[in-house]
């Protein structure tokens, strides 16, 4: 049986584009087979109660490889994403990751690989609740601030708040700044803006984010 390779996408609000995640992997050297969607859904929900996501339990067998830009995208906080990934691992499923270059499979045999493996899926998945719930906190934020002063301060600025997430992600992979904006669609002063206040950024990305 011919093994796959497979893109997962959960774009959760507006502003994320399910073509910047993909490119964004195929930046990375990532071909895929066939792409998933799980578009404009609760973010209550664990993968396996998505419409994608119940797809990707269905069709993904042993020697297949989930591609994701990072683990966040498999569910919404620690439980969720452990428990995915474990259970993909457990039908010989291989998870990669775009950001980091992550590899999780359950090939190994040897006890002392198995705990570190799981161990460091344990660290970027509590890393990745940590993220969302940091990023949440920014957009409420700036979204009461714009509230509380009765306007939107300035112009609508050239970056969402997925392009500030995907920019910051790819400046920790050690990607230069130039090709950071390239790949984003954005100036270099831009990124330069990002990644110096991240917090402004969000701040003033969340101000025209969608309430």
């Amino acid at each position: 049986m011919t093994k796959r390779v497979i893109f997962y996408a959960r774009v959760s609000t507006a502003d994320q584009n399910v073509s910047l995640q993909r490119s964004h992997a195929e930046a990375a050297g990532f071909s895929f087979d066939e792409v998933v969607v799980d578009d404009g859904i609760s973010g209550t929900l664990k993968l396996s109660e998505r419409a994608g996501g119940k797809r990707l339990f269905d069709m993904l067998r042993s020697g297949d490889t989930l591609v994701v830009r990072w683990v966040d995208r498999l569910g919404r906080n620690y439980s969720d994403i452990s428990a995915a990934i474990r259970e993909f691992m457990s039908r010989g499923v291989i998870i990669r990751t775009v950001i980091n270059g992550m590899q999780f499979d359950g090939a190994t045999t040897d006890p002392l690989q198995q705990a570190m493996r799981d161990a460091m899926i344990g660290f970027m998945a509590a890393m990745a609740q940590a993220q969302l719930e940091a990023t949440k906190e920014a957009q409420k934020t700036g979204i009461a601030f714009a509230k509380e002063s009765g306007t939107y301060m300035g112009r609508k600025p050239t970056f969402t708040l997925a392009k500030v997430e995907l920019a910051l992600s790819m400046k920790a992979e050690g990607q230069a700044v130039t090709d950071i904006a390239k790949s984003l669609s954005l100036s270099r002063q831009t990124i330069y803006r990002i990644v110096n206040d991240p917090s402004e950024a969000m701040r003033i990305a969340s101000q025209w984010q969608p309430a």
